[in-house]
């Protein structure tokens, strides 16, 4: 079924969407470029934004999502991101939810009787979820708002996140023509940023790029010769601090998480190899502070909103810049 017939832009100005901040969220003005995209995703623009972590990336969607008609459809690689999104927007008041491998069978039939309603304003969705056809089948009987990509880089083999299931998204907008899509990223090189708008197959995009300039992170390089004493003095120095070590392996992370262990910091290892509901239980312990290392490979930093994270240490030469 075609959706053109269901989905309309509304009249939209800058007072419109800064009122939604103000009345909303509780902030009294955009930062920048975040006015700029929000408009061109409420106007019906394909976006694409590159931002640095901490600089508002989830608003260039939540606030369109909540001036469009329909319901927003926000795609999610993690399911402890969408768990922390959806639970931050229920309490500003809105309505949200997600849909993913985490829900039982009776929770699964509520989200898609709110969805059918249109008691939704944003639903998270993971890719394997989105791409099931009895999902597309209904999604299209149904006014959408907007298609917002999160963590996009995923979608590229060019990035270090790579998901096989991201790539095959490029077929929503055969199926939802009319429909605007906003992919965002805090991580992408020119290669990268090329392969998402052509995966996507993003129509005339308006392209946001924000400075990386961030002048309260330093960067220092160490030769290494004994790496884990040099480790121990450079934690003695920040005692108490939350900060995440990475290092290239499985193996080297439970060594190195065991050997902190031993010397009295409260650290934890995590891996794609450690069951899922350890992994969770581990974000969840550094977020609130129960935890102050976590040793890990790159499987765990994409979407980690915590605000005193001061520091982080690459225990071995990553494989790439980025």
């Amino acid at each position: 079924m075609n959706t053109d017939s269901n989905i309309s832009p509304p009249p939209s100005s800058d007072n419109l969407a800064l009122g939604v901040l103000k009345s909303v969220f509780g902030y009294d003005e955009f930062r920048t470029q975040q006015a700029e995209i929000i408009e061109d995703t409420i106007q019906g623009f394909d976006t694409f934004v590159l931002m640095p972590t901490g600089g508002g990336k989830s608003l260039c969607y939540q606030i369109p999502a909540l001036i469009r008609q329909g319901t927003t459809i926000v795609v999610s690689p993690l399911i402890a991101l969408m768990q922390d999104q959806v639970s931050a927007l229920k309490a500003y008041g809105i309505r949200a939810e997600y849909y993913n491998s985490s829900l039982d069978p009776d929770s699964e039939h509520q989200v898609m009787r709110q969805l059918h309603m249109g008691e939704l304003d944003l639903l998270y969705v993971s890719p394997e979820r989105l791409l099931q056809s009895n999902f597309l089948n209904q999604l299209q009987s149904l006014p959408v708002a907007l298609f917002a990509i999160d963590e996009a880089h995923c979608i590229s083999q060019w990035g270090h996140n790579f998901r096989p299931e991201y790539s095959q998204m490029g077929g929503l907008r055969d199926l939802f023509p009319k429909v605007p899509f906003i992919a965002l990223t805090a991580t992408a090189d020119h290669a990268t940023r090329q392969d998402i708008l052509d995966k996507l197959h993003l129509h005339q995009p308006k392209v946001h790029i924000s400075s990386f300039d961030r002048p309260n992170i330093r960067y220092h390089v160490k030769e290494k010769r004994n790496p884990f004493k040099q480790l121990e003095t450079f934690l003695e120095n920040h005692t108490n601090d939350c900060g995440i070590i990475y290092a290239l392996s499985r193996k080297k992370v439970e060594e190195v998480a065991e050997k902190l262990k031993e010397q009295g910091f409260k650290a934890k290892a995590y891996h794609a190899g450690l069951p899922a509901q350890i992994r969770e239980n581990v974000h969840q312990q550094f977020l609130r502070d129960e935890v102050d290392i976590v040793v890990a490979t790159v499987a765990f930093g994409m979407g980690i909103d915590k605000s005193n994270v001061r520091f982080v240490v690459h225990y071995d030469l990553p494989k790439s810049i980025e």
